[in-house]
C-alpha cells in the first residue's frame, strides 16, 4: 500500500526483454539493502517486487499481465520513473490509498499551462468512465491527484509546480500514455451497486 506522494524518481538503466516478460534496472538516489529483495516498490504507480540490489541499481521482473495493463510496454532506457516505498505502520498519509494495481492506461489529449500550473487532459477507455469522480482521487503514474473536470471518458487534473518538480509528470507530452489507478473506494462502491 502506498499514498501517491512522490519524493523520488529512478532512471531506467537496463531493459531485458523476452517473449512474455521484461526485466528492468533502475538507478536511484534512494539506498536499498540486499535484505529488501522481495519488498514492494511503487514504480510509475505499479507495485513491483525488488528482485535484486546492486550498488545504486535495483531490478524488477514484469510479467505479461503487468506489461499489458501498464505503460511499461512503451518504456526505454533513460526514461524516468516515479518511485515510492511501501507505507509503514504509523506513516502520515498525505495523498490517498494507492495499491499499485494499475487499472488501465490513459492517453494525454492536451496540456495547458496556466500561470505555473499544468492542466492535463486525459482520455480513458469508455468502460472506465464510471470510476471517474469529479473532485475524487486518482493515481497518475503513481502520483495522487484530484480530478478537476470530467466529460464522458475524458478527465482533467491540475498539477502544481511542487509536484512537477518532484515527479516525472513534467516530462509528459501530448499523446503519451500514463498508468492509471482509480480510487479503491469508487471501485468497491460500483461493485456493491451491481
Amino acid at each position: 500500500m502506498f499514498n501517491g506522494i512522490i519524493y523520488n524518481t529512478g532512471i531506467i538503466k537496463n531493459i531485458s526483454k523476452s517473449t512474455n516478460s521484461l526485466e528492468i534496472s533502475l538507478k536511484t538516489r534512494l539506498a536499498f539493502k540486499k535484505s529488501e529483495i522481495g519488498n514492494s516498490l511503487n514504480c510509475n504507480g505499479t507495485c513491483l517486487t525488488i528482485t535484486s540490489v546492486s550498488k545504486d541499481l535495483i531490478s524488477f521482473y514484469l510479467s505479461k499481465e503487468t506489461i499489458k495493463k501498464t505503460n511499461f510496454k512503451y518504456i526505454k532506457k533513460g526514461d524516468t520513473l516515479n518511485i515510492e516505498r511501501s507505507l509503514s505502520y504509523g506513516n502520515k498519509i498525505s495523498g490517498h490509498y494507492v495499491q499499485g494495481h494499475i487499472d488501465t492506461t490513459a492517453k494525454i489529449s492536451n496540456i495547458r499551462i496556466i500561470d505555473k500550473t499544468w492542466v492535463i487532459s486525459f482520455i480513458v477507455n469508455r468502460t472506465y468512465s464510471k470510476y471517474l469522480i469529479e473532485k475524487g482521487s486518482i493515481s497518475v503514474n503513481g502520483v495522487s491527484l484530484t480530478i478537476s473536470k470530467i466529460k464522458k471518458n475524458r478527465f482533467e487534473v491540475n498539477i502544481i509546480p511542487h509536484t512537477l518538480k518532484l515527479t516525472n509528470l513534467i516530462k509528459l507530452k501530448k499523446d503519451n500514455y500514463v498508468n492509471i489507478e482509480f480510487d479503491i473506494f469508487s471501485k468497491y462502491l460500483i461493485k456493491l451497486k451491481k
